[in-house]
């Protein structure tokens, strides 16, 4: 069964441009998006609207079984994003304007489920075309659009 409901992503990013200095980037989100659980994997579905751009990018996260995360975007930008806790993984991230090699070193993976929600924290390092470029954290927060309702089927 389908679920409606809010996505909260929150990404810090702080890059690495030289040895003494460091450029922090902070995002949040909150965006609604459709929920499913089937085979004890769970799946989650949204859409990114780009500013300054016509059309979207429609992201699907998957929690797999073995407690790895999966992001794949497919629209104005496609990649296929792995996350596995102490394992670094390599993809094409394409966009309007190029194709970039992209390698994301998980450091650090929490994926917490209760009835109401999905909790998720993930640390990683990004290297873009085989040069380091940040030391990143991303959280994502899945709650029902109705409050009290419950998430998860099982």
């Amino acid at each position: 069964m389908k679920k409606d409901v809010l996505v909260s992503i929150s990404g810090l990013h702080l890059g690495l441009f030289e040895d003494s200095y460091r450029e922090e980037n902070m995002l949040e989100v909150v965006t609604p998006a459709n929920y499913f659980q089937k085979d004890n994997e769970h799946y989650i579905f949204y859409d990114e609207l780009v500013e300054g751009m016509d059309g979207a990018i429609r992201n699907k996260i998957k929690i797999n079984k073995n407690g790895s995360l999966e992001i794949f975007k497919t629209g104005l930008s496609n990649a296929h994003m792995v996350f596995e806790k102490n394992q670094k993984n390599l993809t094409y991230y394409e966009t309007p304007f190029g194709q970039m090699l992209i390698s994301v070193n998980t450091t650090n993976m929490d994926i917490k489920f209760a009835k109401e929600r999905i909790d998720i924290l993930v640390d990683y390092e990004l290297d873009i075309n085989h040069e380091p470029m940040a030391d990143c954290q991303i959280r994502l927060n899945i709650t029902s659009k109705d409050k009290g309702e419950e998430l998860l089927l099982q």
